[in-house]
């Protein structure tokens, strides 16, 4: 088994943005900064480490493997169903049976209900 990876936090992400500020030689920080890194050609001296810039684009890139945003069709089927009063339990057992090519649990759905996304819809 590969080594574990943890999401850094905002506070995590504040205590980089100090030590790049600081100085701190990138080498050692280049691992977790360089796909996180600011840049803007227009304005070269805003280029660096944003702890709020790498929080964002952190949950861009974890967005962009939900099944939610990777298949609208199955959201909008999910979204019908809780708005008719479905339990997440129930979507999930009847896609099941329905053999839905692109199946979710009911953790997923709650995930969703209960993500910034899914508060938004009024179910």
């Amino acid at each position: 088994m590969g080594a574990v990876y943890t999401q850094l936090s905002l506070q995590e992400r504040r205590k980089f943005e100090n030590w790049w500020h600081a100085k701190v030689p990138v080498r050692e920080m280049a691992r977790v900064l360089k796909r996180n890194r600011y840049t803007d050609k227009a304005m070269p001296e805003l280029n660096g480490y944003h702890a709020v810039v790498a929080q964002d684009k952190y949950e861009q890139r974890r967005a962009i493997h939900r099944k939610m945003v990777v298949h609208p069709e199955l959201k909008e089927a999910i979204e019908d169903r809780l708005k008719a009063g479905w339990s997440p339990e129930q979507i999930a057992g009847r896609m099941r049976l329905e053999r839905h090519p692109i199946r979710v649990s009911h953790e997923t759905i709650y995930r969703f209900a209960y993500s910034k996304d899914g508060r938004d819809e009024q179910f």
